[in-house]
């Protein structure tokens, strides 16, 4: 083997005629990837992504997703949970809309309408937020979220930036990264492989982004402690770029750096190693070359120590090599016949297995797939009909099974290119990246000749440091989030006082909405006085009666239920408002000429808010003027355990403790408490969910004389929200509520415009999306055709597939067709 220390030149014309070293390596399939424990170990892990019809709406519209759920490690749908929680966080990190989606073989759909009545007040970017019980087991890794842009083409007066807010991105601390900001600009500096090594020469790749997190142009140049030109520099795409190092011995180094509008930046590159090993990987003429590269010392004293070389993909090898490195450089070319497409980590290891460098690659596969999207013509008239075919075949013309979701919509205007998420980025790329990713789908559109070379540099730097897969996911024993197969109504039956549970008890569920009732089979209480009804299918809104009845048969206990509602996750949405570029002002302008031009005015575009007013109290109170009072919001979440916790918290100078209600003023003497008009006994507060209760008043000092002797310690009044009237008393062993289920997915609309009443007629005309179908499935021949009717506006409409293929392989395809007179 040569050594090293040629110049560039050199150095490439040495390895063009080298003779390739392949490795010896071991082949694993992904039933049995690998005997190491952490393959042994491997937890199953879903991953999410949501296709939604369009990327923007403006206030009002409707937003519309299909789900996907795939098996992480080859992205094959995975039936693995049935509920998926859907979210849309507002811009002030608030969980305004939530929906239970239910996922059938790991599919599922729904939408949000973007109206006051969800919570969608201003424009702005929200967050569309997707995860199941089971992925959070795995903090947020396995959540999917993606922004969505809310415009108001109405009003000037917006909440938009001058600055494209994309958020920062993640960032962690390293002894070999160095960073600096000034004039609102950071700059790293990612050496391949991890590290430099004196007189090995090394790939040095930088990102440069703003304060935002969008990237920016720089160039510079790298000097040494003397200020001696090493080498020039310059991004070639998005911020990054690349330039070969060398490091000397004892030498240190410098870059300067220019940017547009800024001054010049210094940076101290990272120091390199007396000793050690990188990895390196290049392709040359068509063939995929990794290099492990060293220096004399290195090879000296270890040159008889045996490497592991390891690659894996999504946490699974796919084969790994044990053999010492006795030169300088060992090339070998990677097989890539043997990995699945996606993103590639190669990890090296010394004796003790500790990783010495690592690199990650992306390999592309010529996919056995011909999946086509066309219109019957490319230039439609105003509401005139459009056949879109989908078909999805093998190269050699076989049916290739797959769920498909399609999207047609209007583009007001828009030319530029969508570089936005797909399924195709997302599940290949995307997903296994911590942080964010600027313009995701441009590394995967053929026509961008670089992609390739641009997608390793970003693996190069923020790949580097933000790797998903760089320690492999893991469940402990003790697992804290189980995988839901449906919905879980489940809870205790215990003593009417005190907190003995109350074993072998009947308890019996029945549901009931205005199309049926389902009585479900009894359960019996175990020894903790436990019950659960689990993996129920129920959507909307439903009635639930529970009763229980103890082991004599008798009415008896009172029930204790677990939530009905699993808490969301913790929201880590920063956001500083609306991207103002010149693609958002002309979908705006677009958007209102539509209107006028129809004469649809700006209060009509809202027709689906529902205005809701602050919550007023119309319920009477019994007994006059109450001091204090609390009246339940619906629309709000309430969280409170039990009944004594819901007075305290939200009636001042209230003591509730051990099962009982007192005020302050009266020394915490027990206050009298009346429950629907009747006077009762504090035990049975107990019997009071507080999700039961509509208003909670006080009455102290002088406002208690309405009820004579038995206030002279203040009074507790609850009024629950099925009344009951003077002589009804709380029922213990009887729990009556209305409860949600899946959420009830709409159908959307496809309106026949030669057919349509005027007044309809003007809002369906001017329509952004045209065209939403989340369950394309070819038939028996690989074919389906959608049907649909323009809009009435000279435009260029997209149309957008995206989906899935029974053997795993993601798909994403658009194509365009013009609408004029």
């Amino acid at each position: 083997m040569k050594k090293t220390g040629l110049s560039l030149g050199v150095e490439y014309l040495l390895m063009c005629l080298l003779v390739f070293v392949l490795i010896s390596f071991k082949t694993y399939s992904q039933e049995a990837p690998s005997s190491s424990q952490e393959q042994i170990s491997l937890p199953n892990i879903e991953k999410i992504y949501l296709h939604t019809d369009r990327n923007y709406y403006t206030l009002g519209e409707s937003l519309w997703y299909k789900a996907y759920s795939v098996y992480a490690y080859n992205n094959l749908l995975f039936n693995n949970s049935n509920v998926l929680y859907v979210e849309l966080i507002s811009p002030d990190s608030k969980i305004i809309a939530r929906h239970k989606t239910k996922l059938v073989e790991g599919l599922g759909n729904g939408d949000f309408k973007l109206t006051d009545s969800t919570g969608v007040k201003k424009p702005g970017t929200y967050q569309l937020r997707a995860y199941t019980n089971w992925s959070r087991n795995f903090d947020d890794d396995f959540v999917f979220n993606k922004e969505i842009k809310i415009l108001d083409a109405f009003n000037e007066e917006s909440t938009e930036t001058n600055v494209l807010s994309e958020g920062t991105e993640k960032s962690k601390s390293s002894n070999e990264t160095k960073e600096a900001t000034k004039n609102n600009i950071k700059v790293q500096f990612f050496p391949e492989g991890g590290s430099l090594i004196e007189n090995v020469s090394s790939m040095v790749a930088f990102k440069a982004v703003n304060k935002q997190g969008i990237p920016v142009k720089v160039k510079g140049k790298i000097l040494d402690s003397n200020n001696i030109l090493i080498a020039l520099f310059a991004s070639v795409h998005d911020g990054m770029g690349q330039f070969k190092l060398k490091p000397v011995k004892g030498e240190h180094y410098h870059a300067v750096i220019t940017s547009i509008n800024a001054d010049n930046i210094e940076i101290p590159l990272p120091k390199a190693n007396e000793q050690g090993y990188l990895l390196s990987y290049k392709k040359l003429k068509g063939r995929d070359i990794v290099s492990i590269k060293t220096n004399k010392e290195t090879v000296l004293q270890h040159g008889d120590t045996p490497l592991v070389i390891r690659c894996a993909t999504r946490g699974i090898t796919y084969f790994e090599s044990k053999q010492p490195l006795k030169n300088t450089l060992l090339s070998f070319e990677l097989p890539k016949s043997e990995l699945p497409e996606g993103i590639s980590q190669i990890t090296l290891y010394d004796a003790d297995l500790k990783p010495q460098s690592e690199r990650l690659i992306y390999v592309e596969k010529d996919q056995d797939l011909e999946v086509t999207l066309t219109t019957n013509k490319s230039l439609y008239k105003p509401n005139e009909k459009v056949d879109v075919t989908v078909s999805s075949k093998t190269k050699t013309g076989e049916v290739l099974p797959a769920s498909f979701s399609l999207s047609s919509t209007d583009t007001n205007g828009v030319e530029a290119k969508d570089y936005g998420m797909n399924i195709y980025s997302y599940f290949l790329m995307q997903s296994d990246i911590k942080g964010k990713v600027y313009n995701p789908s441009y590394y995967f559109d053929d026509s961008n000749t670089d992609r390739l070379r641009a997608l390793d540099l970003l693996l190069l730097t923020q790949g580097w440091r933000d790797f998903l897969w760089k320690t492999v996911p893991k469940v402990t024993d003790s697992i804290t989030y189980n995988v839901e197969k449906g919905i879980t109504i489940s809870g205790k039956v215990k003593q009417l006082l005190g907190k003995k549970s109350k074993e072998n008890s009947t308890v019996t569920l029945t549901l009931m909405n205005e199309k049926d009732i389902i009585d479900l089979e009894s359960k019996l209480t175990d020894n903790e006085g436990r019950f659960s009804f689990e993996n129920l299918a129920f959507s909307g809104k439903v009635n639930m009666l529970l009763k229980t009845k103890d082991k004599n048969g008798k009415n008896g206990g009172m029930f204790v239920l677990d939530s009905l509602q699993l808490s969301p996750m913790n929201v880590n949405f920063k956001n500083n408002g609306i991207i103002h570029t010149p693609e958002n002002k002309k979908i705006k302008e677009n958007v209102y000429k539509k209107h006028v031009l129809f004469g649809v005015p700006s209060e009509n575009v809202l027709e689906e808010v529902e205005i809701i007013a602050k919550k007023k109290d119309n319920i009477p109170s019994l007994y006059g003027h109450a001091d204090r009072s609390y009246v339940v919001d619906d629309t709000k979440h309430n969280n409170a355990l039990d009944i004594f916790q819901m007075i305290q918290r939200n009636i001042p100078g209230v003591r509730a403790f051990n099962f009982t209600v007192g005020f302050n003023r009266y020394q915490g003497a027990l206050a009298h408490v009346i429950i629907d008009g009747v006077s009762l006994d504090q035990k049975d507060l107990v019997t009071i969910q507080p999700d039961e209760v509509a208003k909670i008043e006080a009455f102290v000092g002088t406002s208690t004389a309405i009820f004579g002797p038995v206030g002279a310690n203040g009074v507790i009044v609850i009024y629950r929200k099925t009344g009951g009237g003077k002589n009804a008393l709380p029922v213990f062993h009887t729990i009556k509520k209305e409860i949600e289920g899946y959420y009830e997915a709409r159908v959307f609309y496809s309106p026949d415009l030669e057919n349509l009443p005027s007044e309809i007629y003007t809002k369906e005309s001017i329509r952004n999306t045209l065209y939403w179908n989340p369950y394309i499935h070819p038939d028996a021949a690989g074919i389906k055709t959608e049907t649909y009717y323009n809009s009435s506006i000279e435009t260029k409409v997209k149309v957008t597939l995206e989906g899935i293929t029974a053997t795993g392989i993601p798909v994403a395809l658009k194509t365009f067709y013009t609408i004029e007179k």
